[in-house]
């Protein structure tokens, strides 16, 4: 269909927006790699905008060798890894009897709020913690995995995707003589794959920025993920964890440039999986959030 003039107007200033949005979304992240590759008298002096200046690696040199950082990145992939896997199963175990109708599942709609419940009240942060300590998981990998394992909203958004396939891909697998679970595991899973990936990038992306748990549930540094870790040394000065004969890359690096590193880093795996994944999530989002 041939477009009007006012049609491309609007779609000419819509590019226009959407592209400078999308560069004012860039710019914190292209001046913390800036500063990452600066050295430290340009950065300090406040030299640095969007082009590095003084370009010298000694930033990540010293991200790279030390052995905290490279601990608690450590710490962050089980994180990930563990809480992804755990969490998608449990999500898609869940979702699957609360999408049949009530005429299905009787006590459907009791569960359901009962989920719901869980997402307008909450225990509170001292129960939280006495529930953790009393079954043993204070410094451990699960206590970082375990409590935030069912996250409710990707229950909520993948029951909606399920509804929203063909019932008669149930009915026709009933035929031939599957159960629930194999109809679970070799139709909806495979075919819910968008809304997998949706919810698979939002469980990775808040395992991997959770920072808060990792402070109240390890009492050792050591067990601290990355964004706990990231979090106790931002406010304070951190060249104290490089060696004293290092003394020509401590001249190249200042608090500013050795943070900027460390953030860029912690940030930049998420930064590649976000494009790869963006036609799911874009497709997970709007199916799974809508039932009609």
């Amino acid at each position: 269909m041939k477009k009007s003039l006012g049609r491309r107007l609007f779609l000419g200033c819509n590019f226009v927006f959407l592209a400078l949005l999308s560069c004012l979304c860039l710019m914190p992240i292209i001046h913390i790699l800036a500063i990452s590759f600066s050295s430290g008298t340009a950065a300090s002096a406040g030299k640095v905008v969007l082009w590095p200046v003084e370009f010298t690696p000694a930033a990540y040199q010293n991200v790279f060798g030390k052995p905290e950082y490279l601990r608690a990145f450590w710490v962050t992939i089980q994180r990930v890894v563990l809480g992804t896997a755990i969490s998608m199963f449990l999500t898609i175990l869940t979702a699957y009897p609360l999408s049949k109708e009530s005429s299905q599942f009787g006590m459907r709609t009791f569960y359901a709020w009962i989920f719901v419940f869980t997402i307008l009240f909450n225990g509170g942060l001292i129960p939280w913690y006495m529930t953790v300590k009393a079954v043993g998981l204070i410094d451990t990998i699960w206590a970082l995995v375990l409590p935030g394992a069912v996250q409710v909203f990707n229950i909520i958004l993948l029951l909606n995707f399920y509804r929203n396939l063909p019932k008669e891909l149930e009915e026709s697998s009933k035929i031939d003589g599957a159960g629930h679970f194999t109809t679970l595991w070799r139709i909806y899973a495979p075919l819910s794959l968008p809304a997998l990936v949706t919810t698979g990038l939002f469980t990775i992306v808040w395992h991997w920025n959770s920072w808060f748990d990792g402070m109240i549930l390890m009492n050792h540094p050591d067990g601290y993920p990355l964004q706990t870790f990231l979090q106790s040394i931002i406010i304070k000065m951190d060249l104290r964890f490089l060696k004293s004969q290092d003394i020509e890359l401590m001249q190249k690096l200042s608090d500013r440039t050795s943070k900027a590193a460390q953030i860029f880093v912690a940030a930049f795996p998420i930064l590649v999986i976000y494009p790869v994944l963006q036609r799911f999530f874009i497709k997970g989002i709007v199916m799974g959030s809508v039932k009609e």
